[in-house]
């Protein structure tokens, strides 16, 4: 398993933009998929992004794919999701999760390492 780290995600009014990181610390991750995603209060987990780490290809859920960005730095390998025009049903804790998938990388049990999550609030 890798060692997940996040940042970002806190209080946010309807409309406004939160930020998302996620790195392994100590080592630049270059294959398998970085996903995103978020669980709200007696919900499923569900998928909101992910990103190839070797193509950069990403994928977004098709409900979020106006609003919702997923991106890796070059450099360093950290991974974001942007996340604009919020609004209160955005409101969940927010997990990125690291795998080796060799499917589409959109379901939970396709990632093998999960980030500590991060709650993104947002009011109305």
């Amino acid at each position: 398993q890798v060692q997940l780290t996040q940042s970002g995600g806190g209080l946010v009014q309807t409309g406004g933009s939160l930020r998302l990181s996620c790195y392994s610390p100590g080592r630049t991750l270059s294959s398998g998929s970085m996903g995103w995603f978020r669980q709200a209060p007696g919900k499923d987990r569900e998928f909101v992004a992910r990103i190839r780490m070797s193509t950069y290809f990403t994928r977004v859920a098709d409900s979020l794919r106006d609003r919702f960005t997923i991106s890796r730095d070059n450099a360093n390998g950290t991974v974001y999701l942007e996340m604009n025009l919020l609004k209160p049903e955005d409101t969940a804790v927010y997990y990125c999760a690291y795998g080796t998938p060799v499917g589409p990388a959109t379901a939970t049990n396709e990632f093998d390492s999960w980030g500590q999550g991060t709650q993104v609030t947002v009011s109305s």
